[in-house]
Formats: C-alpha cells, structure tokens, sequence
C-alpha cells in the first residue's frame, strides 16, 4: 500500500506512461517548437496517414456496434474545421479525458461514406502548455476591429434620431455588450459558426442591405440598416460562448429572433417620444428577417424593408454555406457530393 501511495494507482500510473509514449517534438504550421504539441491542422489530414496531434474535443459519446461492444464516437476540432472520430477499442492506450478537453491522438486516417475520419489508436487528456487556444477555435479571416470600424461608420450615417440613439444605447454605451457582438459566433455550425462570425455576417448583410437602397430608392435606409444591423442581436444570448458555441437553455426554448425583439423592446422603452409606428415596422423586419414561418420567422414579409432584409439574409448565408464547402472539401475541381443545404452537388468554378 505504501508503494502505491507513492507511484500512485495502476490508473494514473499508466496514465503518466501514456502521457509519455505520446509527446512528441513537433514545429507546427506558425513555426513554433512546443514539447508535446503536435498541431496537424485538419484541413491537411489526407487519407491513408498516421498522425499523432493535438484537438479540441467538441463533443464525446458512448454508444455500442451491433455485436454490443463499446466504442467512443467524437467531434474534433482545431481552427481549420471539424472531424469525425472513432475510438473502436477501449482497452490499452486510452486515458479517461471528456467532451470540452484539448487531447492528444494517435490515429490513422480513414475515409467513411465520402469524408475523413480518424481511427484513434491512442488517447490523453493534453496538459497546460501544449496547445493554444487560438489554434483550435475556428475565427473569421477578417480583422474584427476594422470590420466593427466599417459597421460604426454606418451607424454614424443613420439620420432618424430615434433609430440613431437607439443604435447608440446598444453598442456605445454598452462596451461589455460591443465586446460580445465583436467575439460571437452566428451559427452553431450552419454558417459563420467561428468567433467574429456575427459581425462579420452583420456587417456583410448591412452592406448588402446599403446597396439595395442605391439601387431601390424606395427602401427606407434608415429603417432597413437598422434592422439589418440589429436583426442577429438575439444571438449572443441564444449562444453560449466558444469554445461551447452550443445553444442555452433560453435559445432552445425561445430562439435569437424573439430574443432579439425583446431587447429592442427594453431599449426602445428608454427613449422618449419613440414613434410606436417605427417601432412596429423595426420589429417586424426583425420578426420576419427568415422570410418565411417553416424557416423560424413568426411573421412573412409585409414591409418592402423586410423583404430586402430577409433576401440580404439569406444571401450572405448561402454564399458563406458555399464557401466553408468549398473550403472544407475543395479537391481541386472535382465534385462535392450532395449539400442537403443547396439540395444538390456541389463544385468549385473552373479556373
């Protein structure tokens, strides 16, 4: 009893053993040589290789094959996307780690039904100093502060004083609240679904929204970019923060649309005199910004600003859907395969 007390358990003592037949020496993509970090970016797994890396485990469960035996089926994660991995043989070589833990791999890389997947040999839990956050949360390419630059200069051009202090009482006089809206995602995985991706589909749908009222002088601006640039508000608080990046308990029940109603409707309440006709109609380009109920909006289009919103919606959406495809599968011209999204396959324009 004595020995173990001082070595510890079997447990933990194998543990320690896995821990070191696993660290690696290993310069990664930014040239840095950390001691146990061994950062293969998804984006480069090829089939066929073993790799030995460090992820982020989105999620982990236990599930069982048909003849009953065990196995762990996860969601990896670094910057560059997401994987599917198995662990097929619980025994030897596999330390206790959970969802939301940054571990080390030992797997081969396989392909099943068109897409990677790793085969994970050997597993552990990674220690503080192997990894860094930055290289395992998915960020926009866009620098944040130019971006939320671009979207304050449109606020400033917002003539209605109403909608104007209104825009003001969100984002300056609320700086914890600007500091979210900056760093939050826009999807749990659909689209924008990377820190920095609310602004950067917010000031893309704003823009978006700019041009129309060029091109469609009957577009209220005022009205419209306001909407455009509150419309995803909601999401701040329908999302949890990365590296979760998961729905709470409230965005399940009640959803960033109303959620974002009713903020406006608290801000809204502090200023004086706010026309109850403007109000209604900025509500309602909020309320029905999906476009059409099967697609989450409690209303359909009745404003011709709401129309326009919900068609610079859907665009960014769409063109960015194709994008993180492109991005993700892009094997230089060949076909996709079939996106359930766009209800059809997909591939890169020629060159």
């Amino acid at each position: 009893m004595q020995g173990q007390a001082a070595g510890g358990s079997d447990k933990q003592v194998a543990e320690r053993r896995l821990v070191n037949s696993i660290e690696l020496e290993y310069t990664d993509h930014n040239g840095d040589n950390r001691k146990g970090n061994t950062m293969y970016y998804i984006s480069d797994l090829r089939e066929g290789e073993m790799i030995h890396s460090i992820y982020f485990c989105k999620t982990k469960q236990t599930l069982q094959t048909k003849a009953g035996k065990n196995y762990y089926s996860m969601l990896l994660q670094d910057k560059t996307g997401v994987v599917d991995a198995k662990v097929w043989d619980l025994n030897s070589g596999i330390a206790h780690f959970e969802a939301m833990d940054y571990i080390a791999v030992t797997a081969q890389v396989v392909s099943f039904q068109n897409n990677l997947q790793l085969n994970v040999k050997q597993v552990r839990k990674a220690q503080e100093g192997e990894y860094r956050m930055e290289d395992y949360m998915p960020c926009s390419e866009f620098d944040p502060d130019a971006m939320y630059q671009e979207l304050s200069d449109i606020m400033e051009s917002i003539q209605n004083p109403y909608l104007h202090r209104l825009l003001e009482n969100l984002f300056v006089q609320d700086k914890e609240f600007t500091e979210k809206f900056k760093k939050h995602s826009a999807a749990k995985s659909i689209h924008h679904g990377f820190i920095g991706g609310l602004l950067q589909h917010t000031l893309a749908v704003t823009k978006l929204c700019d041009f129309y009222t060029k091109q469609y002088p009957i577009l209220n601006r005022d009205l419209l970019l306001t909407a455009a640039i509150c419309h995803d508000l909601g999401k701040i608080e329908e999302l949890s923060d990365f590296p979760e990046n998961d729905y709470t308990d409230e965005g399940q029940l009640v959803g960033h649309i109303v959620m974002c109603t009713v903020m406006l409707d608290r801000k809204i309440r502090e200023i004086d005199g706010f026309p109850m006709t403007l109000e209604n109609e900025l509500k309602h380009c909020i309320l029905a910004h999906h476009g059409e109920m099967e697609f989450g909006s409690p209303k359909k289009p009745a404003l011709i600003e709401a129309l326009a919103l919900a068609f610079a919606d859907n665009t960014d959406a769409k063109i960015q859907i194709f994008i993180e495809e492109l991005n993700s599968k892009d094997e230089g011209g060949n076909w996709l395969g079939y996106n359930r999204n766009f209800e059809s396959n997909l591939r890169a324009t020629s060159k």
